[in-house]
């Protein structure tokens, strides 16, 4: 089975339990895979069950964004540092447990303050906070092209392509803007979202991760960003159909959701997250407590839950988990 979600660092080995076969035994996965990136240097750290920690360095010096495309065997990677889109081929092979100096193409320096990724195809969105904008890229054989780039209005952090639609938060409030058909609608310069909700009991979103097989959606509430302490994030179940029968400016209720926050769970910035139906696992990008963690949690967690699994990353910005 192949799981990419929508994406920093080293987990131990326990987090990544065996899968269980359709005989109710256990399997070992061939890959399980997370992918991270951190504002404090541009490694990307790869932990990595079958083959270890692996450590792929880039010539940037800051990173954040990132998705895994398992159908072209390439890694997106925005640079914080140099303001560009950066793909990695033939990353399998180079996750290896070993620490690798990888080598890529990159876009011209079009970016401001990047922040999350989405691909859809051929198509990488990027989020840019600053400019309050959509960047939309072509991946070619010779290389990145940047394309449509869509005002929002807004500032924008987390971003996901749910089918053709992309769902985005709106920064600084507990808000999710819904862009149905966006590759389609693109070219249009001043880009109004189709429909904007309040997610109930969030402060400040800032991470966005959905899951088709479950059709479940993760959002993350660093609270205040001063604070180490005051974030959390919500699991929103049956996502799709809750979403469509909230009205445009409307609210979903928090009684609808599971909310996961609290001294206990050591977040305080959560700024990404990613999830994997296999593992049941929700992973965390924790920016500011203890300075950065990477945060693993049980999909079954709720309230003042404690993760299963914290480690340090300093600077965590970005996570993207791939399995199969």
């Amino acid at each position: 089975m192949k799981k990419q979600i929508l994406a920093i660092a080293v987990l131990s080995l326990t987090i990544f339990s065996c899968t269980s076969d359709d005989d109710g035994g256990s399997t070992t996965p061939n890959r399980a895979e997370l992918y991270a990136t951190s504002t404090a240097n541009g490694d990307i750290t790869v932990y990595d069950l079958v083959n270890g920690t692996s450590t792929l360095t880039t010539s940037s010096t800051s990173n954040e964004g990132i998705q895994y495309d398992a159908g072209s065997d390439e890694l997106f990677v925005a640079s914080r540092s140099d303001l560009y889109l950066s793909v990695y081929p033939n990353i399998e092979a180079q996750v290896n447990g070993t620490m690798t100096a990888i080598t890529g193409v990159n876009s011209a320096a079009n970016l401001i303050s990047p922040r999350a990724l989405a691909i859809s195809g051929d198509k990488v969105v990027v989020a840019d906070n600053d400019t309050n904008q959509f960047y939309v890229f072509t991946r070619t054989a010779a290389g990145l092209t940047l394309g449509d780039v869509v005002d929002t209005g807004f500032p924008v952090w987390g971003i996901e392509f749910v089918g053709d639609d992309l769902y985005a938060v709106v920064d600084s409030s507990s808000d999710l803007a819904i862009y149905e058909n966006f590759l389609a609608n693109s070219s249009i310069s001043l880009l109004a979202p189709t429909k904007q909700i309040t997610i109930e009991g969030i402060v400040r979103t800032h991470g966005i991760a959905y899951d088709a097989t479950d059709n479940l959606l993760i959002m993350t509430d660093i609270g205040s960003a001063m604070s180490d302490s005051d974030g959390g994030y919500h699991l929103i179940p049956n996502a799709t159909t809750q979403i469509a029968g909230v009205a445009n400016g409307g609210t979903l209720s928090v009684a609808t959701q599971t909310r996961v926050a609290g001294s206990n769970t050591l977040m305080g910035n959560p700024i990404d997250v990613t999830y994997d139906t296999v593992l049941n696992t929700v992973y965390i990008a924790e920016i500011a407590n203890g300075g950065g963690r990477i945060l693993g949690f049980s999909a079954t967690a709720s309230g003042n839950a404690t993760p299963n699994e914290s480690n340090m990353l300093a600077g965590a910005s970005s996570v993207d988990f791939y399995n199969e």
